[in-house]
């Protein structure tokens, strides 16, 4: 499983929209998102285009542990 290159925040922040995922607030140039659980989760996503391969895969992998699926069903909704 290879991260994708050129991934912006925005496409990022659909995608996890499909996990149920919510804005719930931004502050300057950093996106807050909510999933209600169970678990409950939190995840900030920097708005930068693209996001860089190191951020981008913290952010699959900290969501996928959350929501118990594997990174590559997140890779498949961008």
């Amino acid at each position: 499983m290879k991260t994708p290159r050129s991934v912006s925040a925005d496409r990022l922040i659909r995608a996890l929209s499909y996990l149920d995922y919510t804005v719930v607030r931004q502050k300057g140039s950093h996106v807050r998102l909510s999933h209600e659980g169970p678990p409950a989760h939190l995840i900030t996503i920097p708005l930068h285009d693209p996001l860089k391969i190191g951020t981008l895969h913290g952010i699959l992998v900290e969501v996928a542990n959350a929501r118990s699926i594997s990174v590559q069903n997140i890779i498949d909704l961008l």
